[in-house]
Formats: C-alpha cells, structure tokens, sequence
C-alpha cells in the first residue's frame, strides 16, 4: 500500500509548460503546500496523438510522480484527463486524482442562451468525453466546438505576445469576431497564457473562462476529505522537471508562474 503523509507534495502533470496556469491557482489556494511540476514537452503535443498513445504516456509520468512521493496528482490537461484519468484512478484509488475539463457549465450560466465558443486541441475536441458535457449543456446554450492545431506551440515556445501569435488567432477567430459570440471556454491549460491576444481578437464583450481554479478546488477538497492538507504556516515549495531535461523549459515555467 502506498504510504501517504501530509507532507508529501502534490504533482502537477501536463504535455508540456500549460498546466503551469493551473499550478498557478493551486498555489494560490494551497500557499503552505510542496509542489512537483513534471511537464512532458518531449512527447509534446499530446492532442495530435491517438488516445492510447496518450494514456500509456500519462500513466508512465504519473507513476514516476508516485514514485517520487506524491500525495495526490492533478492532471493538468484536457488530452491526458480524457484518456487516462479513470485508469489512474482505478490503478491508485486510495490516492487523491484531479483532471480537467472546459470550463463549459460557467460559461452556459453567465447569461440566458449564450453562444459559448469552445476551444480546445483536436484530440479534446474529438473526444467523447467533451461530446457529453457539451451535450449537458446545449439546451441551455449554442455551443461551438473549435479545434485549434498549433496553438498549444506558441505557448511551449514562449510566444506569448508575438505578431505570429496574432495572426494565428486572428484566422482562427475570424468567423467569430464582432458580436458572433458571447463567451469562449480555454480548453487547453495552455490557452491561458494567450488570453490576452485572444481577448483581442475576439473584443471585450466577450467572457472567457478556464478551468484552472475548479480543478485547483477539488484537489483541495479530495486532500481534506482524506486528512492530506498541511496545516502549518509556511512557504511551499515547487520543484520543476520536464522530460526534455532543458533547462530553458525550466526558465519558461518560473517565467510562467511570475517566479523570478
């Protein structure tokens, strides 16, 4: 039986640097709490790649992560959430497991019968897991499911504010522009670091949402259901690690997070 104590750290897992947005709200939250970041930019894009190919990835990262200690995981990407987060929990249910999903439910009840745009990678966006929430939802609301290839890139290069970045975004999002749409749902942890530029292109009547801060409360409330979190008034500490070992992956992450 994996032993757990409270002050073991939580892991963090993504495809690459975008599940820093959702370490961000952790911390924010769980300011007294270790963390382990692990992002897998060597195998990155993971929303171009098969779902099985994905599961076998995310569960040999996560099961290094284990090895490592960890108290509990959260999975900090839409793709690796669809294809393995079951199977995790069903190979560790004794240890707290967090995914992610679109930020669709806020998105639908911000106003009556929105049109609510849903970003997200292709995978994701293929996926029947998206197909069901979104299913929840569209009586409530027109939903736009909108793969975007590439966009993930700019974020794992750190082209964040970048004339390329711009133009991408603004083919992307020609169709929706000038009151075509009321909300757009991020449904990629790395869209968040491009939410400037979106928020852009798009205009600023527009409300836009992640998923982030709910993924960062359930994994507070799984570790105290369980007796997890650390009560003492203290400093967490993050440790950041990245299957490519490079070390400007690591620059970018503390770039990310606002870690100087």
């Amino acid at each position: 039986m994996y032993h757990i104590e409270k002050k073991q750290p939580i892991a963090v897992f993504d495809s690459g640097v975008g599940g820093i947005s959702v370490l961000r709200e952790l911390k924010k939250i769980m300011p007294n709490e270790d963390f382990i970041y692990f992002g897998d930019s060597k195998n990155a894009p993971y929303g171009v790649k098969t779902k099985e190919e994905v599961r076998k990835l995310t569960i040999a990262c996560a099961t290094g992560l284990f090895d490592q200690g960890a108290k509990g995981l959260v999975v900090a990407c839409n793709t690796a959430t669809s294809a393995a987060v079951r199977v995790l929990r069903e190979m560790y249910p004794y240890i707290p497991i967090v995914g992610i999903e679109p930020a669709v439910k806020p998105a639908v009840l911000c106003m009556d019968h929105p049109r609510v745009l849903v970003m997200a990678t292709p995978m994701t966006i293929h996926e029947e897991k998206l197909h069901n929430l979104i299913a929840k939802y569209e009586d409530k609301a027109t939903i736009i499911p909108l793969p975007c290839p590439g966009l993930m890139d700019f974020v794992e290069r750190g082209d964040l504010d970048g004339e390329d970045l711009h133009r991408y975004l603004e083919d992307l999002l020609y169709s929706y522009r000038n009151n075509q749409i009321d909300a757009a749902v991020l449904g990629c942890t790395h869209y968040p670091f491009a939410r400037e530029q979106i928020q852009r292109v798009l205009g600023d009547q527009v409300q836009i949402f992640d998923g982030g801060e709910g993924t960062a409360r359930e994994m507070r409330r799984r570790l105290a259901e369980k007796g997890l979190l650390r009560e003492e008034e203290r400093r967490g500490n993050i440790v950041f690690q990245n299957s490519l070992a490079d070390d400007t992956k690591i620059a970018l992450c503390r770039r990310l997070l606002q870690i100087t």
